[in-house]
């Protein structure tokens, strides 16, 4: 990769923006403190208030700032499809583990992000994590790597196809939540782009090889299980 990809945040952060951030943020951090005592009182919001002041007093959080849509449609059909890779996956896994032969193999792979904020690393992380069968090892925030154990990788077909899988998920978040700069990232041709959903996965070099800068990093490891 010749550089991490684009950030789409391009205004000014002002200081009702910040204040705005910091708000949602106690919230949040107080909604987490009434979960862990188990029970809304005045006193756990009370004393989940003050923890989070402490808490972003001593240890300030990194602006994270929300410049997407929230687009209803197309979070019904994320979390539609969400649930369907949910189910698949732990199929695929407790088929994994009963089927008889040699221990399955693993792999682990580099996948660039197309979006470069926080946030998109963030929630494509996260829903990675969810489906069984995969794993993040490392995010890396300066160059939008997400670095993913995949479980069963037999050929570099099944790579190829984890790849894509990642960045389809990526695309589904940025059309669910993402801004119009973000749509046309992962929309646009190019090194992060996504080939045509017609054209079957390749066994030899992929479009974003090293022709375009961007080459999969993988690594195989026999024998390894989620």
């Amino acid at each position: 990769m010749s550089g991490p990809p684009p950030t789409t945040t391009g205004r000014t952060m002002t200081s009702r923006g910040r204040w705005r951030d910091q708000l949602v943020t106690v919230i949040w951090l107080v909604l987490v403190w009434n979960l862990l005592w188990g029970e809304f009182t005045w006193g756990n919001v009370l004393g989940g208030t003050l923890v989070a002041l402490v808490v972003l007093l001593f240890f300030p959080l990194p602006r994270v700032t929300f410049d997407g849509r929230i687009r209803p449609v197309a979070v019904l059909r994320f979390a539609g499809r969400f649930l369907v890779e949910l189910v698949t996956a732990s199929c695929q896994v407790a088929f994994v583990a009963v089927r008889p032969g040699a221990p399955p193999r693993s792999a682990i792979l580099a996948v660039p992000l197309r979006v470069g904020s926080d946030l998109n690393l963030a929630l494509t992380a996260e829903a990675l994590s969810l489906v069984p069968g995969t794993l993040i090892v490392e995010a890396v925030r300066d160059t939008g790597t997400l670095y993913v154990h995949v479980l069963d990788v037999r050929d570099t077909v099944d790579v190829e196809r984890a790849r894509r899988d990642v960045l389809a998920l990526e695309r589904r978040i940025i059309r669910a939540t993402g801004s119009a700069a973000e749509l046309r990232l992962v929309n646009a041709p190019g090194p992060f782009s996504d080939p045509p959903a017609s054209d079957p996965p390749a066994s030899g070099p992929s479009p974003d090889g090293p022709a375009s800068g961007a080459p999969p990093t993988t690594r195989t490891d026999e024998g390894a299980s989620e």
